[in-house]
């Protein structure tokens, strides 16, 4: 059950609405985001790539610059190594292409999900070390590999590290000790002795702004890596960071950019999903191209998605986009019957009573295991990991509820697991086959949850009567995009409406439509997708139904009228 709630922040909206020209309706939104002071809204309305940070105010930045434009002038071999997901991959994309760019001698390595698993490890090493590799640069990984640096390093190594993920520690008697590897430098903004001004960048973003620096202490002219800032989109995206300060610009430009881009695997990719470049939107990135770009490294190989933002003409890239779909596709249908065995188990035992679940569902394909814990996760609203079988023991991924900061929990039972990592959010875990049982147990007893915790609440914005709702409010909330994460889109209420005509659509009977009407007799057309039968089943026979929504306009055959998406109702 959902607990509904009216977000009543304080301002002067209409002294707000007439000095930025905008409605006092979107005055309001902005405060609801805690955006405050005068500054703060003018950079969430009007921010640019100029008011992005200077890279070089990052931790080691300086350092890793330096030995980067010595290498490069030395023609040492330059090795980037990434991660298997959307983050890493666009990441490893940014540096080969920057760093070449600037004449370096580099290649890349992407390890496999299955045989190598997250991260830097000593086979990757090896394998640099084998190819007379003299410098490796890691990206979205690394921080939490010490040990495998340690042999690098003691193998006569430079290693630079570029990572966003939470640094590890040791904690005594309340005090935490972060335990850095000993790279000659790592650029990661969430390092405690960091002073950078926006930490919540994906490893692309940091990724972007090393090259921006290098290219800067050579002398080049930034402007010809402009381009690499539709991939930081993709990752910011893809990787579900909070789109909120450098990354909303990041994402605000980068949609522009890949609306005309001319990356040819990029295009073929939008061309096989069927998405218009044209209307390309976050919405695009997180449910369309970005799992087909996640898919390879799931169920394949992520350098495949390398090759395709590598993809010199058309014939390749259309191949290869049309590989990766093929291979998402695949995915959906595991994913499906990896989340039906995982409700069936939830919801015939124990697990029910559980404020963590744990599941343990060993035939299910590893890579999968995030995806379905975010899907239980939303039905349950409770921390949710799900454990499979690998071949060295028992991998899992964690997805989280806001109340609950799923790495630091996962600290308190570090004894039980071999290797884990991760964020608030998120988390990655393995552990022996022995210790499912007391893993699970440990969990909940330390839980702290209270029943309140896991109500999911549903904040809303502001009551609106539908006769406040126009074109111009429509078009005015688009300077509150891009929406996701950190700033979602606008949500408003309205209570006491009828429900006319309701209809069912879809192939999959998911979508229904109808015709609200509220006590002033102000009609509107509205869509509810989802559970589609259920909604028309609860909505039957009721005469005042309140609903969340926001606006939109439907465009159809030349003509545009106002429309509501139901969002939820009761």
């Amino acid at each position: 059950m959902e607990k509904w709630f009216l977000t009543m922040k304080k301002a002067d909206f209409n002294k707000i609405a007439e000095k930025y020209h905008i409605s006092p309706i979107i005055a309001r939104l902005i405060r609801n985001r805690d955006i405050i002071e005068d500054k703060d809204i003018d950079f969430y309305l009007n921010g640019t790539i100029a008011d992005l940070y200077d890279g070089i105010l990052m931790r080691d930045m300086d350092q890793a610059v330096d030995i980067l434009k010595d290498k490069i002038q030395d023609g040492s071999r330059i090795r980037v190594i990434g991660d298997y997901d959307i983050d890493g991959i666009n990441a490893t994309y940014i540096l080969q292409q920057g760093l070449g760019a600037l004449g370096a001698d580099v290649d890349t390595d992407i390890p496999d999900r299955i045989k190598d698993g997250y991260g830097l490890n000593k086979d990757l090493i090896d394998r640099a070390l084998d190819d007379e590799v003299d410098t490796v640069i890691t990206c979205d990984n690394g921080i939490a590999a010490a040990k495998e640096i340690e042999y690098g390093k003691s193998c006569g190594m430079t290693i630079i590290v570029t990572d966003h993920h939470q640094v590890p520690y040791e904690e005594t008697d309340g005090e935490k000790e972060y335990l850095l590897p000993m790279a000659d430098a790592v650029v990661d903004p969430v390092r405690a002795d960091c002073e950078y001004p926006f930490p919540r960048l994906c490893g692309a973003a940091i990724a972007y702004k090393l090259i921006e620096t290098l290219f800067e202490v050579m002398g080049k002219d930034v402007d010809e890596v402009d381009y690499l800032m539709e991939n930081v989109a993709i990752a910011t995206v893809g990787d579900v960071m909070d789109l909120v300060g450098e990354n909303r610009i990041f994402v605000k430009q980068g949609l522009e950019m890949l609306r005309r881009t001319s990356n040819l695997g990029l295009k073929a990719l939008m061309e096989c999903t069927g998405v218009d470049p044209q209307t390309l939107s976050v919405y695009h990135i997180g449910f369309v191209l970005g799992p087909c770009m996640n898919a390879s490294g799931r169920l394949d190989t992520a350098k495949r998605t390398l090759e395709l933002l590598n993809a010199k003409n058309r014939r390749d890239a259309v191949m290869l986009a049309g590989d990766l779909k093929a291979l998402n596709d695949s995915r959906k249908e595991m994913t499906q019957r990896g989340l039906e065995d995982a409700i069936e188990q939830v919801e015939h035992t124990s697990l029910m009573e559980d404020r963590v679940l744990v599941i343990y569902l060993p035939d299910c394909h590893e890579s999968i295991a995030g995806i379905i814990a975010g899907r239980l996760k939303e039905r349950y609203y409770k921390p949710v990991f799900v454990l499979t079988q690998s071949e060295e023991g028992i991998k899992g991924s964690g997805r989280s509820i806001d109340a609950y900061h799923m790495y630091d929990e996962l600290c308190k039972c570090r004894g039980l697991l071999t290797k884990f990592g991760g964020h608030k959010m998120a988390a990655g875990l393995s552990m022996e086959e022995a210790n499912i049982l007391r893993f699970r147990e440990t969990m909940n007893e330390l839980c702290f949850l209270t029943e309140e915790d896991l109500v999911e609440k549903v904040s809303i914005d502001m009551q609106l009567p539908l006769e406040y709702i126009s074109e111009e409010l429509v078009q005015q909330l688009e300077l509150l995009a891009p929406f996701g994460m950190g700033n979602r889109k606008p949500l408003f209420a309205e209570r006491d409406l009828k429900v006319l005509n309701p209809k069912i659509f879809g192939k999959n009977r998911n979508v229904l439509k109808c015709t609200v009407r509220n006590s002033k007799g102000t009609s509107m057309d509205a869509l509810y997708f989802g559970e589609a039968e259920e909604c028309l089943e609860y909505i039957k026979g009721k005469s005042g139904l309140s609903i969340t929504f926001y606006p939109g306009i439907n465009e159809y055959m030349g003509n545009r009228t106002l429309q509501i998406t139901i969002v939820n109702y009761k």
